[in-house]
């Protein structure tokens, strides 16, 4: 069966949450879906979840799975909260325990943050296998943005992450904690082996001025012309391609916050004493 894929992209953050299904009044799945937070009150809100929400009642799916293809940099998770009012199941990879580990450490979280991973309520192996209803999907793991990245592919669609961004604009950074640049050049090759006509769904896309915003390519556009790791390119070339631009990023603007919620599967952090939740920002650290 052909699944159907339906986009929604998150001006704000770049970032683009995808609904996949087979056909109305079926289960379907969410990835990487979108909790809005504004940095300067600190306030969180659910309108971009609040329209994929609306698209589910509207053509009457029934959640089935969030999947989550990594701990996002650039905004928070919206899977708790939808979770919360739709069912269904988060799913993330296996490594994930990685980095809930080094960022517990570095947030000096409470010390009952379990990293084992337990806030998901499925991670994926390798090559595991699932479904979406009758549609059949396989997680792919690409460590090197981060050690936990999954990609998720259904028949000749694989939802990439920040794995693999339009063709000009190249590949992930991989100077986070965790990442390797050798590695997401064999993560890269792996998907590229695929068919040339395989449909890759990116999920962030910050397009330059003379183009409107993309999510959607293919195996072979991606061979011939992505910017960073084209067929013309060896490993030895990428990686110091790679590290030597990521040496010259700053940090995404939403990285501190939502990592510490992206963690633990779209939860807020536990209130303290008082009521109030707290996001830390460690000072003279990052």
């Amino acid at each position: 069966m052909t699944p159907l894929v339906q986009p929604f992209r998150d001006a704000a953050t770049g970032t683009v949450t995808y609904v996949l299904y087979e056909r109305p009044d079926a289960p379907c799945a969410i990835v990487d879906p979108v909790l809005d937070y504004d940095a300067s009150s600190g306030r969180t809100s659910t309108a971009s979840a609040e329209r994929v929400m609306a698209f589910l009642a509207e053509h009457r799916l029934q959640l089935e799975w969030i999947l989550e293809t990594h701990a996002h940099a650039d905004h928070l998770s919206a899977a708790a909260w939808l979770r919360e009012l739709l069912g269904g199941r988060i799913a993330a990879g296996r490594k994930i325990v990685e980095v809930q580990v080094v960022f517990k450490e570095l947030f000096h979280l409470e010390d009952d943050f379990a990293t084992d991973g337990s806030q998901f309520d499925k991670l994926f192996a390798d090559g595991e296998t699932f479904s979406v209803g009758q549609l059949a999907g396989k997680a792919i793991t690409v460590p090197g943005h981060t050690p936990a990245c999954v990609a998720y592919q259904f028949g000749d669609i694989v939802f990439v992450g920040d794995t693999l961004l339009m063709p000009d604009l190249g590949t992930a950074r991989c100077d986070f904690p965790g990442g390797s640049a050798a590695q997401l050049y064999r993560s890269v090759r792996r998907l590229l082996q695929l068919p040339p006509a395989t449909r890759l769904f990116v999920c962030h896309d910050e397009p330059p001025a003379d183009r409107e915003p993309r999510w959607e390519t293919t195996v072979a556009e991606q061979r011939r012309h992505n910017i960073h790791l084209n067929d013309g390119v060896t490993e030895e070339e990428f990686v110091a391609l790679r590290n030597a631009r990521d040496a010259s990023l700053g940090l995404p603007p939403l990285m501190l916050p939502a990592v510490q919620v992206n963690i633990r599967a779209g939860q807020l952090p536990p209130p303290e004493a008082n009521g109030v939740a707290y996001l830390k920002i460690p000072l003279n650290l990052m």
